[in-house]
């Protein structure tokens, strides 16, 4: 059987881009380059929403909470070799008036809900890889996206390279920050991968994954 690799993720790993208004197709998406870089022996399973949080439940959208979401997924893709998180771009939403502390505390309470899905782990063990995502850059807020966005988003986004590491070493969880793969986001609204970020983070992993197993 092939190692199964989730990765759970927003709009990052759905794989939005920002110059068409639409998705990048397969031969683009850093999950589907992942997979093709890690060879025949991996199976690697997209989930990734737009607009997903940690924990937070959106309350102008619904089902976006990754909280709600976890238990579902895994036991769906089981057994599951490693379990990739993505997340925390959206929880920076003024609306959620959440510090980079609290969103990393949201995905404290995500990895706890996946480590406890005891069924469907591969060998029955955990194995969750952390992975920060790219920051979202202060020029952010002269585009469209920060009337819906709001105030503080690039610094609290910024905070999280600080406060996900704390999180992956108390959880027991492997840990990647994906700044130091990707080198900008795009210039239309400076908070999701170009072509060139997706490939870059999925070089950056096809590296680090096969040590996680």
């Amino acid at each position: 059987m092939k190692r199964h690799i989730v990765c759970l993720g927003d709009s990052n790993t759905h794989g939005y881009c920002a110059r068409t208004n639409g998705r990048f197709d397969e031969n683009e998406r850093w999950t589907c380059l992942l997979e093709k870089k890690l060879g025949e022996d991996y199976l690697v399973i997209e989930e990734g929403l737009s607009g997903r949080t940690t924990c937070f439940s959106d309350p102008i959208h619904e089902a976006l909470s990754g909280l709600d979401y976890i238990y579902p997924c895994l036991m769906s893709h089981e057994p599951v070799d490693l379990l990739v998180i993505m997340l925390g771009t959206n929880d920076t939403k003024e609306r959620f008036g959440s510090s980079a502390a609290c969103i990393a505390l949201g995905l404290k309470r995500l990895v706890a809900k996946a480590i406890a899905a005891t069924d469907c782990w591969a060998g029955q063990k955990p194995n969750i890889l952390i992975v920060t995502p790219k920051t979202i850059d202060k020029d952010y807020e002269h585009t469209e996206v920060a009337a819906t966005m709001g105030r503080g988003c690039a610094e609290k986004s910024e905070g999280l390279r600080e406060e996900y590491p704390k999180i992956a070493k108390l959880m027991g969880c492997h840990y990647f920050d994906a700044n130091t793969a990707v080198k900008e986001n795009n210039h239309i609204d400076y908070m999701h991968l170009t072509a060139q970020g997706h490939q870059e983070l999925a070089d950056a992993l096809a590296k680090l994954i096969p040590d996680l197993l």
